[in-house]
């Protein structure tokens, strides 16, 4: 039997799932967000398409083992939506972080404060 040779640091292999990518663009209201969640989450056909169902998905997706979930272009994200759905949605990512999610919001760099402060308004 030959010897594993060691990969060199910059690779990586794992076993694990990979990060869930939802792209902000894709997901201005809230209709578009739950398709586009279901769809990379992949939530069962019966999801009911409403935040709590969000919840309970997601909630069965963490419970199932860790997660990453990435969105790009966050600056879009429930953008055409009253400032509460963007709320909603960030308290329930909150509470699935018990359970093992990790969330990232990407943007650009001309984005990020405005980001970060619609972010924080939301959580407080």
């Amino acid at each position: 039997m030959t010897a594993v040779r060691p990969l060199p640091q910059w690779l990586t292999v794992s076993t694990g799932r990979a990060p869930a990518v939802i792209e902000g663009r894709a997901c201005r209201t809230r209709a578009a967000f739950f398709e586009e969640a279901a769809r990379v989450l992949r939530f069962p056909s019966y999801f009911g398409h409403n935040w709590d169902a969000f919840a309970d998905s997601l909630g069965d997706v963490t419970r199932a083992g860790k997660l990453t979930l990435v969105v790009e272009h966050a600056e879009d994200l429930l953008r055409a939506e009253p400032p509460e759905h963007f709320a909603a949605l960030l308290g329930i990512l909150a509470e699935a972080t018990r359970t093992g999610l990790t969330v990232t919001l990407y943007t650009s760099a001309d984005h990020e404060a405005p980001l970060r402060r619609r972010a924080a308004e939301a959580v407080s």
